[in-house]
């Protein structure tokens, strides 16, 4: 499918029935066109989705509501578009379900078979919401450093590394903004890079991560652009970019990229 075939920034039926039909991939392999072999073959990861709209009938025809997160594995053929996600979670919401479990399995394989690839679906009902709390990235903040932006596109000539000996550190930046390729409108997020090697200069990763601000690209796509990007220019031994992007209609997404094979705790930032 083609992302001018999509439902992003067109009026659409919010009160369709249940339609698994309404999920609208794209390929990945569009965007990783563009990324050179050696960052892909070193790539590893997650897209993780939080629905903060999810509701439901039970057998009574009473409305339910939960929390779900959605783990897509970044090796997935396909990613979902946001908004046809969004009107698939909606056309549940007149729809009857036995149980949170019977709701859960449909998700599970509705995804899958549009991702081309398992997804892990976890339900958080009322009873346990009382458990989560807001929390924010550890580390370093690079954002009160003194930097100079010239130009809005991603820029990876500003990342450089300084001096040789290896590091291990984690650093992040609430200032990251990059824009919808479809609607031009902007998503905001915190990224954070935690990586081992020599030390990255502290500024100029700042003012590469503000570079994007203009940028037009999936969450998903900014985020492996900025691993490759990183990878590419500063020859990391270990690698992390994770982003946690703000939610838009109830759904945010949080790409994560790793050169290991691991998976990171979701993180709700105090924005989220």
């Amino acid at each position: 499918m083609h992302e001018a075939d999509s439902p992003l920034g067109k009026d659409v039926d919010y009160d369709a029935d249940y339609d698994a039909g309404l999920l609208f991939p794209l390929a990945r392999a569009g965007g990783r066109a563009k990324l050179p072999e050696q960052a892909l073959n070193a790539m590893h990861g997650w897209d993780i989705w939080n629905a903060y709209e999810l509701s439901w009938l039970d057998p009574a025809g009473k409305p339910a509501v939960a929390w779900a997160e959605f783990w897509f594995p970044a090796g997935s053929i396909h990613i979902v578009e946001s908004k046809s996600f969004k009107l698939y979670l909606n056309s549940l919401n007149q729809h009857r379900f036995e149980s949170a479990d019977a709701l859960r399995a449909v998700l599970a394989r509705d995804l899958a078979e549009s991702a081309g690839a398992p997804v892990e679906v976890q339900l958080h009902l009322p009873a346990g919401w009382g458990g989560f709390a807001p929390a924010e990235p550890d580390g370093f903040c690079l954002d009160d450093l003194p930097v100079v932006i010239e130009r809005y596109q991603p820029m990876p000539e500003l990342l450089r590394c300084v001096g040789s000996e290896p590091v291990s550190e984690r650093l992040f930046s609430r200032l990251l903004r990059s824009r919808c390729p479809v609607t031009g409108q902007p998503d905001w997020g915190t990224v954070q890079i935690e990586y081992e090697g020599p030390a990255l200069d502290r500024a100029g990763l700042l003012a590469y991560i503000v570079s994007f601000r203009q940028h037009q690209d999936f969450h998903e796509q900014c985020v492996e652009r900025m691993f490759s990007d990183i990878l590419q220019r500063c020859a990391p031994k270990r690698l992390a970019v994770y982003a946690r992007y703000l939610r838009r209609g109830g759904l945010d997404i949080n790409p994560y990229r790793s050169t290991a094979a691991d998976r990171p705790p979701n993180l709700r930032c105090a924005r989220q």
